[in-house]
């Protein structure tokens, strides 16, 4: 036999559990930490500047022949492009969780230089990108002047040239870059009226600075072959690029026959500045760059994140004592992974004390209870093997299914342990005798029950897509638990009952005796009542009708959202001003809105960027961004310091204190990286004609619908088509007759009202642009475009008032697209006591009823994963209970009976109903993984009486009798081992701290539902067995079932009590 060999071998039984805990320490140390596995869908993006362009202009000449190339890539969910006013052009392309990044990428580079040729040259001078975004935030960094004497150009040149490049190479670090455009760049500012009087064009100084800024090679002297014998070989070191503002001063732009010359120093103010002034930032109101550290996929991100900080601490005592510099974390995701993991490894230890206070109730035996203290922790420590053999990390998800694991594989040693000490009561067996017979009865049920369980988990794992992820984590690292708690009660189990257990008494006295009496008692009315239903069909099945009733009306009712809000230590927000609002002005709005968030006693830090639209993810002058860094969560028990709060009172002190801005704080979304925000995102695409004003009256017609809807609490879109703009008429006929091009003209035009990207000069080793642009006094107001000439093919100086006209007009700032298809963002966030689910229900019938055929709404992020995962959760549900189905129908060779187990599954189903809508929690993906764990665990529960009951009915009992009787027999350990599994998830569902929320939703739902599948399945399981499983029995069988009957059996039969126990 082979638990036998263990018994007899004891310290080869305790090597091989050691052995199992070395390996699952060794892994603990090589396993990534995160909050969660890899669920971001991997994303493509290609980038492109057309400098001057209209949002419209570069949305039709850029965005959309290079879309038309790219869509439809392979595993391409969805792709969306913003076109913005400061010539930019970003197209994000989304792909399906479990995509190749690099492949992807790859796919979609190719596709982009299909298009290339059909973009506009000054598109292709700048070039395209095409590059994987790594969306996977590690921290965000604010390199900032505590004394505010060094400016964000400074802080960001230093940053970009010193310090992103050491922590790139970091292990486990993706990517960093500095987040501000300000990277160093030659700045010519054009002096347009002296341009003018020296008969200059800015073509010519364009020409010019080409010519001269260049990399020239001359040659060797003496380079093989040579007519004569040299003895040496030199190199001819020629004038190459630019390096400092001054030698640009002296580039020549016309040499007169005297010698004399004129240099561009002459016509313009030259200076070492920066690549743009769109952007500035502040960390408590000092100025600062944002600097952005990624994560590498798979890495471990605690681990990773204190390398970072270790790095920026060596680099810090090498700042320049010149430069007023210095740095900050100011936003780590890692605060709330590593607060969230410890509070659930805290809850673990709550759970595994819990579950060993039952075993020691029941078994009122310290050495008993040793044993599974002992066997429990083998299994548990074991799985993180089983984890990194699977390529899992330690996260929330495979954590909580350790939590649920405790109270499961539990339930092997108890097994063993109670048909052990069964036999050394009835037969008076030494222990060791007494263990072998034990073990060849419970072998076989002990591999079952494996099985069983594995049945459940293991083929949801097989599941795709977001959801299958999650799954997955969580089910395997169960069922590898359940797997090596197999392996360790065929093992060790026994041979630590061998050597631990010793014969005794029933207590006659004291704690114990009067448990004992108290229970028996219980036991006597469960059965009473399970008579009853078993007389009284009609009524019983009608109290099951109300039950199955109610939880599927707990189904409507329960409130729906793919993950539940979490306060994780931080809040964002974005605040929108006046369209035509300068960045002069949304600083001025910046330092107010900074006041008003430092002074709340939650926040800690915070970071502010003028210039940068956070919804949009596009510079736009008139937006700000804001990343506040609350104090740690043992500091804020408060409810009024939570991060719900905040944003309340952040949003209404702005309303009084800042009325001209819409200022808009929320949490972040539960996932970084698959959305901005963390309501509701998508999109009202325009499939039809009418242009922005059309797209604009549509989404303004949505938002003003769902404003008036219950379940939303706010709604905006980031589209607007009324942004003051000039519309630029030329008199072509009138250009054309006096000489002066087209080409000519725009490129005045650019060179003066825009910025024009010359060619490139090298500073500290790196090459930057040199950008050329009229100085400041020059293009303040629109009608300085009088003092603007451009110079005729006969040599004359025209002024461009005569050939061109400016009309105010409106138009948007920026021009968005979804799936090729010109399109508004609309964003939206449910009200309180109503989940994203109702939300996005609500959105969707508004826009059926307002938006015209041609205007659809579509979703994106984490809102479109919502969508797809409710079919994920109910297939879930369903492939578990059809796999039990099938084992049970193959284990009892019928196909009536398994039904009877699974009507169980309803119970529990309702129980987690009920406890959730009563929490008002929402059904979530943690809610559905609860039910893919509660359908084992019910179902194990009705196994335990249905098939003591077909073993009685297999010894001649009429089928009513049977089922009561292995009701009354099986309720002591079913109340035992799901209480050892119920009170081991309590502390999840009442737990405090970050990341409660998620305990709260998955311990809620275990525990209510096992209560339900504990105290009320067990009432009715035996009048399914009887319905389904003995109809040749008559109804009066179970008149003669009552609590005094005499349950006894002989003594052959009762050994084969314990033999499919808990199968």
């Amino acid at each position: 036999m082979f638990s036998k060999f263990f018994i007899n071998r004891p310290i080869f039984s305790t090597v091989i559990s050691l052995l199992i805990v070395l390996f699952g320490i060794v892994s603990i140390t090589m396993l990534p930490i995160e909050q969660y596995p890899d669920l971001t869908p991997p994303t493509v993006q290609v980038s492109a500047k057309y400098p001057g362009a209209s949002p419209e202009v570069i949305a039709e000449t850029v965005a959309a022949p290079i879309e038309q190339q790219v869509n439809g890539v392979e595993d391409m969910l969805y792709m969306n492009s913003t076109s913005a006013s400061n010539g930019d052009m970003n197209l994000i392309v989304s792909f399906k969780v479990g995509t190749d990044p690099d492949q992807a990428m790859i796919n979609v580079n190719n596709r982009v230089q299909a298009a290339t040729n059909t973009l506009p040259d000054v598109v292709r001078q700048y070039g395209v990108t095409v590059e994987k975004k790594s969306s996977s935030i590690l921290q965000l960094i604010a390199f900032y002047s505590p004394n505010g004497y060094s400016d964000t150009t400074t802080i960001g040149n230093y940053a970009l040239l010193n310090i992103v490049d050491d922590l790139k190479r970091i292990e486990g670090v993706g990517d960093s870059q500095v987040m501000a455009a300000n990277d160093y760049s030659i700045r010519i500012w054009i002096k347009p009226d002296v341009l003018s009087q020296r008969g200059l064009s800015v073509s010519d100084v364009i020409s010019a600075v080409k010519a001269q800024n260049v990399q020239r090679s001359a040659g060797k002297i003496g380079q093989p072959p040579l007519a004569v014998s040299v003895d040496r070989m030199y190199s001819i070191v020629a004038p190459g690029r630019f390096t400092k503002p001054e030698e640009f001063g002296e580039i020549i732009l016309r040499a007169n026959a005297d010698g004399t010359s004129l240099r561009l120093k002459d016509v313009a103010r030259i200076e070492l500045g920066s690549q743009t002034y769109e952007f500035n930032g502040r960390f408590n109101g000092k100025p600062a760059v944002p600097g952005a550290v990624f994560l590498s996929p798979g890495a471990n991100a605690v681990a990773t994140a204190k390398a970072v900080q270790a790095r920026l601490k060596e680099l810090a005592a090498n700042f320049p004592p010149d430069m007023d510099i210095d740095y900050t974390v100011a936003y780590d995701t890692t605060l709330f992974v590593s607060a969230s993991i410890k509070e659930v490894l805290h809850t673990l230890a709550e759970a595994m004390i819990l579950v060993f206070l039952v075993v020691y109730l029941f078994l009122k035996d310290w050495r008993a209870t040793l044993i599974p203290c002992l066997a429990v922790p083998v299994s548990v420590i074991g799985a993180f093997a089983g984890m990194l053999v699977f390529g899992f990390s330690i996260n929330t998800l495979t954590l909580f299914g350790l939590v649920l694991a405790i109270g499961i594989v539990v339930d092997d040693a108890i097994v063993v342990i109670e048909n052990v000490e069964r036999i050394m009561h009835d037969e008076h067996l030494p222990v060791k005798e007494a263990t072998i017979k034990a073990m060849d009865e419970v072998s076989g049920p002990v591999v079952a029950i494996v099985l069983v369980l594995c049945s459940v988990f293991v083929p949801v794992a097989f599941m795709g897509g977001l959801t299958g992820v999650m799954y997955q984590q969580f089910a395997i690292t169960i069922a590898v638990s359940v797997v090596i708690s197999g392996l360790v009660a065929l093992t060790l189990t026994p041979a630590l009952c061998a050597l631990l257990l010793r014969h005794r008494e029933a207590p006659t006295k004291g704690f114990f005796y009067k448990f004992d009496r108290f229970f028996e008692k219980i036991t006597d009315k469960y059965t009473g009542v399970v008579g009853f239903f078993v007389r009284r069909i009609p009524v019983a099945i009608l109290c099951v009708v109300l039950l199955f009733c109610g939880a599927f009306g707990l189904f409507k009712i329960v409130p729906e959202s793919l993950l539940p809000d979490e306060d994780q230590g931080m809040i964002m927000i974005g605040t929108q001003l006046d369209p035509a609002t300068s960045l002069s002005g949304s600083e001025a709005v910046a330092s107010d809105l900074e006041k008003i968030i430092l002074a709340q006693p939650a926040v800690k830090e915070e970071l502010t960027f003028a210039g940068y639209d956070l919804l949009s993810s596009t510079m736009k002058s008139n937006g700000i961004a804001s990343f506040v860094q609350l104090k740690p969560w043992d500091d804020r028990k408060a409810k009024n310091l939570s991060s719900t709060s905040l944003v309340g009172t952040i949003y209404m002190l702005s309303r009084v204190k800042i009325p001209g801005a819409l200022v808009m704080p929320f949490n972040p979304p539960a996932i970084m990286g698959m959305s901005t925000t963390g309501g509701l995102e998508g999109y009202v695409q325009n499939r039809g004609s009418g242009g922005s004003s059309a797209l604009q009256a549509q989404a303004n017609k949505l938002i003003a619908a769902a404003q008036k809807r219950k379940e939303i609490a706010s709604a905006s879109t980031t589209f607007t088509s009324a942004v003051p703009q000039y519309t630029l008429e030329v008199d072509e006929i009138k250009a054309q007759s006096m000489g002066v091009s087209l080409t000519e003209l725009y490129t005045t035009l650019q060179a003066t009202f825009g910025t024009t990207y010359i060619n490139d000069f090298t500073y500290s080793g790196r090459s930057f642009k040199v950008m050329m642009q009229a100085d400041s006094e020059y293009r303040a107001r629109p009608e300085q475009i009088a003092g603007i000439y451009a110079r005729s093919t006969s040599g004359a100086m025209v002024p461009l008032s005569s050939l061109v006209k400016l009309t105010p007009s409106l138009g948007p700032d920026m021009v968005e697209r979804f799936n090729v298809f010109q399109a508004a963002k609309i964003i939206a966030n449910p009200a309180s006591g109503y989940s994203t689910g109702e939300a996005i229900s609500a959105l969707e019938e508004t826009a059926k009823e307002v938006l015209d055929p041609s205007f659809t709404l579509s979703w994106t992020g984490t809102t479109y994963q919502e969508k797809i995962s409710g079919s994920s959760s109910t297939s879930a549900l369903l492939l578990g209970m059809l796999v039990v189905f099938l084992i049970l129908a193959a284990q009892y060779e019928k196909w009536s009976l398994p039904i009877a187990v699974l009507l169980a599954v309803p119970f529990a189903v309702f129980g987690a109903l009920a406890g959730t809508y009563m929490r008002g929690l929402s059904n979530d993906i943690y809610f559905q993984i609860a039910l893919v764990a509660l359908v084992g665990l019910a179902a194990k529960n009705a196994i335990l009486i249905v098939e003591f009951a077909v073993l009685l009915k297999e010894q001649g009992l009429p089928a009513a009798k049977a089922a009561v009787q292995a009701a009354r027999l099986r309720f002591r350990p079913i109340i035992m081992t799901s209480l050892a599994f119920i009170l081991g998830c309590v502390p999840l569902a009442i737990s405090t701290g970050a990341g409660a929320a998620s305990r709260h939703s998955i311990g809620t739902a275990v525990v209510f539902g096992m209560l339900a599948a504990t105290l009320i399945a067990p009432l009715f399981i035996p009048l399914f067995f009887v319905l389904l499983g003995g109809r040749s029995a008559s109804r009066t069988d179970a008149g003669v079932t009552t609590p005094q009957d005499d349950l006894s059996l002989p003594e052959e039969k009762t050994a084969q009590e314990e033999e499919k126990h808990e199968i």
